[in-house]
């Protein structure tokens, strides 16, 4: 797998950890709509499907995702948007929870202070059990969207859990029991997502407007062969651990 390329990788050394207790509730951040199904999305439906409360935050506006030069980028902001709540539906069904979008500029994506807060904020208002994030230390990655979406998902925690942190929000500290990183160079957690990888692909396929640039498939054979690649990309991953299909990420549970 590229180092920019989206979603699970490819090759992973050997795990020590195995599927969470399905959590309570569950927030994924991700850089852009459709970062987090690429990134949890069979992980996120099975968890749903045994009652667990689906968040999605979304940092940027994902104005600059797509290949035209003349797109009307706000019209597509507003795609991308109804784009993100479609796939989350179809992910968690009936247990999808809140859709925040913090609006950021797509491509302009900073760790600042300030947007750890926000962060923070919506933590502390959600009360996930478990947070999912892009891992910011991945190696020779590019687009400086995912590395400070990945701080951000790490600081936000920090600030969330300790009661001194902006506490002009007037909302009670609060700690998640685990954070959970995709994309890394050194997994150490396999999610079993046997049954759940369609779920995912549903969810991916909700994502129209990013066809052609991020999927590669604006075609009918194209689409097949994506679909294709994510099920052969997880199945490759379950066949290390003995199941069928799965999902890796770096674990941390010390928050």
């Amino acid at each position: 797998m590229a180092a920019n390329e989206p979603g699970q990788p490819d090759t992973a050394p050997p795990l020590i950890s195995r599927d969470l207790p399905v959590p309570t509730s569950a927030l994924a951040i991700g850089a852009h709509p459709d970062d987090v199904e690429f990134g949890c999305g069979a992980t996120l439906a099975k968890w749903a499907a045994s009652g667990c409360t689906v968040h999605h935050l979304v940092l940027t506006d994902g104005s600059k995702g797509t290949w035209n030069p003349d797109a009307d980028v706000v019209a597509l902001a507003a795609q991308r948007q109804a784009e993100q709540r479609e796939a989350a539906q179809r992910l968690a069904g009936a247990h999808a929870g809140e859709v925040v979008f913090l609006g950021q500029v797509d491509g302009e994506l900073d760790s600042t202070l300030a947007l750890r807060g926000e962060v923070a904020r919506v933590i502390r208002a959600l009360r996930p059990q478990v947070v999912l994030g892009h891992d910011p230390w991945k190696r020779y990655r590019l687009h400086p969207d995912h590395r400070h979406a990945g701080l951000l998902a790490c600081d936000g925690i920090v600030a969330a859990r300790d009661p001194h942190f902006f506490k002009e929000h007037g909302l009670p500290h609060w700690r998640p029991d685990v954070l959970l990183l995709w994309e890394a160079d050194e997994p150490d957690h396999v999610e079993d997502v046997t049954g759940f990888v369609d779920a995912k692909l549903a969810a991916l396929e909700a994502h129209e407007s990013q066809f052609e640039s991020t999927m590669k498939a604006v075609e009918p054979a194209e689409m097949a062969a994506f679909r294709d690649r994510i099920r052969h990309r997880l199945g490759g991953l379950g066949a290390r651990h003995g199941v069928t299909a799965a999902e890796v990420f770096k674990k941390i549970a010390d928050l």
